[in-house]
């Protein structure tokens, strides 16, 4: 709950006299924290800070009730309200319950008959806005609806089921927010996809977007049974529908963890988007082939393939990444030839490779796929009967975002917009060319 220092209703808070009562009050209380050791020090002030919280209420509530009766000990002053004495309340406080006594006011209705009448202040401070948002950052911490009321013993409200519904309805709204957001720019470069399993037969298709400034943007996301075409391509046409479309005059830059689907869906949104092929997801399937002494050497040649500078050293890159794993594995060389030069798309478009470290992998999006993992490693069962995935998606999403930074080497995205532009190169995709 805040506390305003505000007038309410046109009246201040404090009177001259309770400035000066509040002034020797402080110099008591630094009296007092002076008499404690460091480690009761902040306990004591917090017991303070309370204390004056429940006093300023009680203060506001009491200027309110003078407003709706009029002076005290002054009866018939007005008509329509009169006082009634008190009774016991409480308010909250940084999540916590504080009990107080609580003015009480009744109201002359038009048939002479009288009621409670709700006091502002009195409702105002009982407004649980600041609960709610601590459960919510609890939650989405990690924290789950059993543990809640270990975690907060002293607020109220904190059962499983309360917080359950709690949840759906702050997700419900997160959602519905996420899917309003305004994604319509004019200097989008890159898109990348990627499949988070949420349980058997539960995935979704996240999409994330890299704009002009560096800027990376969480765009929304898709729950299927699988990551099929059809779950990406309804993904895509909703981010088209939304208003996200390359840079105009230039081709859209996918980065793709090779899934089959999902440059399906590209190619029929974009048909002549550039495909770059995860390098870490290429990485990662050749050492299925390999044997595990393979692995130094192959991590060799792939930091090698990244840190290339153009198409001439990408090609020759991966033209000596192709020789040692055909001395190797036919799979392995079959799994290296079914990528192409896919794998060097951003080394054919001739730009610095400062922007090879987010943009040759899909990075980016698994690190973020990793944080919500974590967010949602709480839950157990997936109802996909229900809303449950997307608003537990919607939040986590939401929550990651907030870290994002813009990607490395954003200053020469200019070059990288350029390249793109269907008017310096060719505006066919490429095909998977063996090296």
């Amino acid at each position: 709950m805040m506390v305003s220092s505000a007038p309410i209703m046109g009246v201040g808070i404090l009177r001259d006299s309770e400035k000066e009562k509040t002034i020797m009050e402080k110099y008591d209380a630094l009296s007092l924290l002076g008499q404690v050791e460091i480690e009761e020090a902040g306990e004591v002030f917090r017991d303070l800070l309370r204390g004056v919280v429940r006093e300023t209420i009680m203060g506001v509530m009491a200027q309110e009730v003078e407003i709706l009766c009029g002076p005290p000990y002054r009866p018939g002053a007005t008509k329509d309200c009169s006082r009634a004495g008190s009774a016991v309340g409480s308010v909250l406080f940084e999540g916590r319950r504080e009990a107080l006594k609580r003015p009480r006011v009744r109201r002359r209705k038009a048939d002479g008959s009288t009621a409670e009448a709700e006091l502002v202040a009195y409702r105002a401070a009982r407004e649980p806005g600041e609960l709610h948002a601590m459960l919510i950052r609890a939650l989405t911490g990690g924290v789950s609806t059993r543990d809640q009321k270990r975690v907060h013993p002293e607020s109220p409200g904190v059962s499983k089921s309360n917080i359950s519904r709690l949840f759906a309805a702050e997700g419900g709204r997160i959602f519905e927010e996420f899917r309003r957001r305004d994604i319509a720019r004019n200097d989008w470069l890159a898109l990348m996809l990627d499949g988070v399993r949420l349980a058997n037969e539960v995935w979704a298709i996240v999409a994330l977007g890299v704009a002009a400034d560096g800027t990376k943007h969480m765009l929304d996301f898709e729950v299927g049974a699988s990551e099929s075409a059809e779950v990406a391509t309804t993904l895509l046409s909703r981010l088209a529908e939304r208003g996200f479309a390359p840079k105009a005059g230039c081709r859209l830059l996918c980065v793709l963890d090779g899934a089959a689907a999902l440059k399906k869906a590209a190619r029929k949104q974009w048909p002549d988007a550039m495909i770059q092929r995860c390098l870490v997801h290429k990485e990662r399937n050749l050492k299925h082939y390999l044997s595990k002494r393979d692995w130094g050497e192959l991590a060799r040649l792939m930091a090698r393939l990244r840190k290339a500078q153009g198409a001439r050293a990408g090609r020759e890159a991966l033209a000596d990444l192709r020789a040692f794993l055909a001395a190797r594995n036919k799979e392995a060389t079959a799994s290296l030839d079914e990528a192409g030069e896919e794998l060097i798309a951003l080394h054919l478009l001739e730009v610095p490779n400062t922007l090879h470290v987010n943009l040759l992998s899909t990075n980016a999006i698994e690190n973020s796929i990793g944080n919500i993992r974590r967010k949602l490693g709480r839950v157990t069962r997936w109802r996909v009967e229900t809303d449950q995935p997307r608003r537990w998606l919607a939040v986590a999403l939401t929550e990651v975002e907030k870290g994002f930074r813009r990607i490395s080497g954003y200053r020469d995205l200019p070059a990288l917009a350029r390249a793109l532009s269907r008017e310096s190169g060719r505006s066919e995709p490429m095909s998977n060319a063996r090296v």
